[in-house]
């Protein structure tokens, strides 16, 4: 099985915390996004992952493949790194990986995490990862037969269809197969909106009389925005806590401090006369003097003095000193 993650979108609705660094490999309880990701879909296939291919921009810089690659080697697979050149659409981001669209794949993008617990019918074509929602005029939906397939594509239906919205997350039995149709839209020029749409793909692939089918994931996390982001924190760590994992580490030196779980640690971190939860991700490095931070998000090497913090966001090795209470300051600012 192979994962292909196409990610060379900068994420501007993060800003400023996507100016230093992209959007999936910013932490969520202390891992990148993309991290937890792959790791959740190995969990679902319940397979042997032989390669990660991460499709990326080339101004990511030298640092970011060097990662991706860690990331993959973590869960046993091999990482292969691609660009994508211009930004022409789904299609044209997948096909970026063509040299490694061969034998099953999964298609994810890297700016939604979810939880599941459902068996991949590998019988299949191919399976898209849906999540029953209340407004589904805001997403891609797909309709199901009395069979459970899947038997048409909706973009953001004005009139109610279905509640099934897919999530970005696809299963291919022939990856070879869908490289084949992706390559038909790029030869044939078939464009929607100026882009390449892998939903055109997949029509073709059903017209074929190729059988599709819904995996229902439990929950789907966005991480768009700045508050759907500390969102989405607060809602893995309430999973991982649940889970019994232990978030919080043995070199946290806590004086005078409170810890009120769920909340990840880091290492190295440092508390001094500091209330720290809940719903809090710390990453390490970071210290925290004469303060409360609550529902927040915070990444490595930090310093928050004197503050009463709640929906925030901060970047790397950023310095807060202030009365702000829901703020966003990305990496290297200083507040004070």
């Amino acid at each position: 099985m192979k994962i292909i993650v196409p990610m060379a979108g900068r994420g501007s609705r993060l800003r400023p915390h996507t100016l230093t660094v992209p959007k999936p490999l910013i932490p969520i309880a202390g891992k990148p996004i993309v991290h937890r990701l792959v790791e959740d879909i190995a969990g679902v296939l319940n397979q042997e992952i032989e390669e990660i291919a991460f499709i990326i921009h080339k101004d990511f810089g030298d640092k970011v493949p060097k990662d991706l690659i860690a990331i993959a080697e973590k869960l046993g697979a091999k990482g292969t790194i691609y660009y994508q050149d211009q930004p022409l659409g789904t299609a044209h981001a997948i096909m970026s990986a063509k040299e490694s669209m061969s034998g099953p794949i999964v298609v994810a993008y890297a700016d939604t995490l979810f939880r599941a617990d459902f068996t991949l019918d590998t019988t299949a074509d191919s399976v898209i990862w849906v999540k029953q929602v209340d407004d589904p005029s805001a997403f891609g939906v797909v309709q199901l037969n009395d069979r459970n397939e899947i038997v048409d594509f909706v973009e953001k239906p004005k009139d109610f269809v279905s509640d099934l919205a897919i999530i970005g997350i696809y299963y291919f039995k022939s990856g070879e197969t869908l490289r084949s149709e992706l390559q038909y839209l790029l030869d044939n020029d078939i464009m929607k909106g100026g882009e390449y749409q892998l939903t055109d793909g997949l029509e073709n692939m059903k017209q074929k009389g190729m059988k599709f089918v819904p995996g229902k994931v439990d929950e789907w996390m966005d991480c768009g925005n700045k508050n759907v982001t500390v969102d989405t924190n607060t809602r893995m760590l309430g999973f991982l806590h649940n889970d019994g994992e232990n978030l919080v580490s043995g070199s946290v030196v806590a004086d005078n401090s409170t810890i009120i779980p769920p909340c990840f640690i880091g290492e190295n971190v440092v508390l001094k006369n500091a209330v720290i939860g809940p719903n809090v991700s710390l990453g390490a490095n970071t210290r925290v003097e004469d303060s409360t931070v609550k529902n927040s998000l915070v990444q490595t090497g930090v310093t928050i003095k004197n503050a009463n913090l709640d929906n925030a966001m901060i970047g790397n090795h950023a310095s807060f000193n202030g009365n702000f209470t829901s703020i966003s300051i990305g990496d290297y600012s200083v507040l004070e």
